[in-house]
């Protein structure tokens, strides 16, 4: 039975974290380079389960394993967005949180803003897609979040080492990229 939880706590903490370390890191890091999202996203093709093979770790997502993000089509034209996890281990109960996305590049399809809690929202670029949507690789402005997803809960080494070097063409750090446990034949 899936557990269904809201964390207003949790973004509270990330609004005021992530305000502190964004004005405190204002004077002194570089100015990233511009990420580029792919020319085209067919969003009824990218509906459906996208398992998160790897990601850059954020403390909302740390200890998550078997996670998963499930888009599908609301009647006002956006979409729902749950992400469902584990909490450390594959036994523990399967918890999802809830949250909407929507289009906000209508010609390419490939940026949207994703909210979870009103009235926080976060930019969703589409870095890299598959031609036949078994992988795709999704970021936040600025290079600080990323995350690799698949449609499968595995993802073959070189598909993976070549997604690592498109990514780091784009200004990422691939070192700190970590792979997220996935069961194994589920």
């Amino acid at each position: 039975m899936k557990k269904i939880i809201s964390f207003p706590r949790a973004w509270l903490a990330l609004l005021v974290g992530g305000t502190f370390l964004g004005v405190a890191g204002c004077a002194t890091a570089p100015k990233p380079s511009p990420v580029h999202t792919v020319s085209h996203v067919d969003l009824n093709r990218y509906l459906g389960n996208w398992y998160v093979i790897a990601n850059i770790p954020y403390f909302l997502e740390n200890g998550k394993v078997a996670s998963y993000d499930t888009y599908s089509p609301r009647a006002d034209g956006r979409m729902n967005n749950v992400f469902t996890f584990r909490k450390k281990t594959f036994a523990a109960p399967e918890k999802s949180w809830h949250g909407v996305a929507w289009v906000t590049d209508k010609k390419s399809n490939a940026e949207w803003k994703v909210r979870f809690l009103w009235p926080f929202t976060a930019t969703y670029l589409v870095l890299e897609l598959d031609p036949e949507y078994r992988w795709a690789v999704v970021a936040t402005p600025g290079h600080k979040l990323l995350w690799v997803l698949a449609r499968e809960r595995s993802l073959d080494e070189p598909t993976y080492a070549e997604i690592l070097k498109r990514i780091q063409a784009q200004g990422y750090d691939v070192n700190r990229v970590a792979k997220v446990p996935q069961p194994v034949g589920n």
